[in-house]
């Protein structure tokens, strides 16, 4: 009897249907938006964890469960910010997921991006890690621990769901919503942060300034006369009656150009100052009013940030 000779493509082709059958037992199909249904995973004990931008209603909302069946979960509340949702659900049909590290992803390493159908099941796109880079903030100003990119079509109905390596390891949650040119996956991390501030409060709290702002060059005469060392500012082109900005006593025109002595040449730096841990602290605002140097304390007051 001859010895089988082993096939590295048949093995690999093994170990990725195994890793998608393992994880299924973790993935429902969320039925929260009219024609199409969405994915998530059931991330720990009564938590399922699904796309934000999916979420179209907040009642009667439910699940197919990996047997089939249909579900009903409870809205827990959503982060816009960084897409991420959590549902409760009722339920002893579901493992618990293994999860990955992160911090170990390579470039070119292959991953799945698997999903449930409401009708078809389980589902999975095969791709690879296409882009890492480190912590980054998003457009509605959630910060995301590691930027994941994926070389894979993410399908509308996988939006939610797990990406996993070979080993059936969870890395993070799938979502199209941040970029229309790449796939994008949220990492463990993340979603494990997020998910705590949901549990606690239904909601993510954002620091809220009460200004609306638009970047600004600023001249190399006023960046020498004030030795600023950014290329540009914020200038306040609205202030909220009564919010934070106008109880201190910023003005429509002025430029700010640093928080904590830190200079905030766009909206982006302006936004790592006004993460949830800021709410209710007093922080020093410098800007430019009338060509002169003014520095204003500011109490950071609370924004909530609500599910579309």
């Amino acid at each position: 009897m001859k010895n089988e000779i082993s096939n590295p493509l048949q093995d690999v082709s093994h170990d990725l249907a195994r890793a998608v059958e393992q994880v299924s037992r973790s993935v429902v199909a969320v039925n929260a938006r009219r024609h199409l249904s969405s994915s998530g995973v059931y991330w720990r004990d009564g938590i399922i964890i699904t796309a934000a931008h999916t979420i179209r209603r907040t009642e009667d909302v439910s699940v197919t469960l990996p047997s089939g069946q249909i579900a009903a979960v409870s809205y827990a509340g959503a982060d816009p910010s960084t897409d991420l949702a959590v549902l409760k659900i009722d339920s002893k049909e579901f493992v618990v997921p293994a999860f990955g590290d992160t911090s170990q992803l390579q470039v070119g390493q292959l991953v799945l991006a698997v999903g449930r159908g409401a009708v078809r099941g389980i589902n999975a796109a095969l791709g690879m890690i296409g882009v890492l880079s480190g912590a980054w903030r998003t457009w509605r100003g959630g910060l995301i621990d590691r930027f994941i990119g994926l070389d894979l079509t993410l399908h509308p109905g996988v939006a939610g769901g797990p990406l996993v390596d070979a080993q059936a390891r969870v890395l993070g949650i799938n979502t199209s919503a941040f970029s229309r040119g790449i796939a994008l996956a949220i990492p463990v991390s993340t979603v494990n942060r997020v998910v705590q501030r949901l549990l606690e409060k239904g909601h993510i709290n954002r620091g809220y300034l009460g200004l609306g702002m638009q970047r600004v060059p600023l001249p190399e005469e006023v960046k020498n006369a004030l030795k600023l060392s950014a290329d540009s500012g914020l200038v306040v082109v609205t202030v909220d009656p009564k919010g934070p900005g106008d109880q201190a006593g910023v003005l429509f025109g002025d430029v700010i150009v640093s928080l904590e002595d830190t200079p905030v040449g766009s909206v982006r730096d302006l936004q790592a100052f006004l993460e949830p841990e800021s709410v209710g602290k007093t922080i020093a605002l410098s800007l430019i009013r009338g060509g002169q140097p003014v520095k204003i304390n500011i109490i950071v007051g609370e924004r909530i940030r609500k599910m579309d």
